[in-house]
């Protein structure tokens, strides 16, 4: 494949995640980039979008019973899903990162990092119901 034509697809779609500024499934990410470059195929995306992650571009999320989702933030941080709505969205607080020395020391197992996804009912979900 052409490396000019390969880093220009990466930034379109890295572009579109960075837009979308949510956490998007590879189908949400191929729509908006649809928009404007009916050329790229959905596998070049999903090609992509694991590169960009392996590379530490962005971060892949993958959530218990969800599609894998990505991220443009690739600092530590935490998510919160809503039980009602679906939505995902990044959860401010410090990172814990104590947790893993702890888990290693209980269970003598190495912890390289961990993920931590709060579920509950978003704000917007709660004064819909009130």
């Amino acid at each position: 494949m052409n490396i000019k034509r390969n880093t220009v697809q990466l930034q379109i779609i890295l572009d579109a995640l960075i837009k979308l500024n949510t956490h998007p499934t590879v189908d949400e990410i191929y729509a908006e980039i649809h928009k404007e470059h009916p050329s790229i195929s959905k596998s070049t995306v999903y090609r992509n979008l694991r590169q960009l992650a392996r590379s530490g571009k962005i971060r892949q999320v993958s959530l218990p019973d969800d599609l894998e989702r990505y991220d443009k933030r690739i600092e530590h941080h935490y998510h919160f899903k809503c039980k009602n709505c679906d939505s995902i969205f990044d959860v401010n607080i410090e990172y814990l990162a104590g947790i893993d020395e702890m888990v290693q020391q209980k269970h003598g197992i190495q912890v390289d990092e961990h993920d931590v996804v709060f579920k509950g009912i978003c704000p917007k979900c709660r004064e819909t119901r009130q």
